[in-house]
């Protein structure tokens, strides 16, 4: 039986690269995005593609995709990747840039998991996989209201997947460090670490880390966490064992 994945911010990026790998293998897949357009061609013809508008902090237009791509039966996998970033000095972004971020980020997160719920549940294996970030791990100047979104998604996810065990939905998250899209390279990230860290993941990177996931067998001690690249694992698994004030040091020490 073919299987079914609804990608969010599919029109580019991390998004379209995920839905084009999981196309590319046979799924049928949701290209949905606040772009239309950028979805509908994102999408093209192909068999297997269907593509919508969908602006995640709206959850009629939620329920709407779900039944376009759904009707009344499951969906496999929810990937929760629409994300929108604002770097910079705190008070140098205005309050409609830090409210934008945790409308979009978080808030399009919860609506999409609650929304995404019921059919997820249909499914054998449900997945609702959540794009974090490493900006999770500790709080960085310049992505100040970014990290924070990401943290309070690295929590959500955290408490669903205990929460959603019982309904056969796993929920899991993704943590990469800065990748090779237009939120980075095109719009600009306007934080020290860019250039201590480099960027060194690409949308593919991501894509392939979420087919991964999709396809892991379960481990009942292992967490619902993936770190992406070998980078952002060093960095994960540090801040894991390092004391706070370590972990502080480090963080100001690179985003200098």
């Amino acid at each position: 039986m073919q299987q079914t994945i609804l990608v969010t911010g599919a029109a580019r990026g991390i998004g379209r690269a995920t839905a084009e790998l999981f196309l590319s293998r046979g799924w049928r897949v949701g290209f949905h995005d606040v772009d239309g357009d950028a979805a509908a061609e994102a999408a093209g013809d192909r068999d297997g593609a269907v593509h919508g508008t969908l602006d995640v902090r709206d959850a009629d237009g939620w329920r709407a995709a779900l039944r376009d791509l759904c009707g009344d039966g499951p969906l496999d996998v929810l990937v929760n990747n629409a994300g929108v970033l604002a770097s910079g000095p705190f008070t140098e972004i205005d309050l409609d840039g830090h409210r934008r971020q945790v409308d979009v980020n978080l808030t399009g997160v919860i609506t999409g998991a609650h929304e995404g719920h019921p059919y997820l549940r249909r499914s054998r294996r449900g997945l609702l996989l959540n794009l974090c970030s490493a900006s999770a791990l500790y709080g960085q100047p310049t992505l100040a209201t970014y990290g924070a979104t990401k943290a309070a998604v690295k929590s959500l996810t955290e408490a669903l997947d205990i929460e959603w065990r019982a309904d056969g939905v796993r929920v899991r998250s993704l943590l990469p460090l800065f990748v090779d899209t237009e939120m980075v390279t095109r719009d600009g990230v306007r934080a020290a670490s860019v250039a201590h860290l480099g960027v060194r993941l690409t949308a593919a990177d991501v894509a392939a880390a979420a087919w991964k996931v999709a396809h892991e067998r379960g481990l009942p001690l292992r967490g619902p966490h993936r770190a992406v690249g070998r980078q952002t694992r060093l960095m994960a698994a540090a801040s894991a064992v390092s004391p706070s004030w370590a972990n502080r040091l480090v963080v100001a020490r690179v985003t200098r």
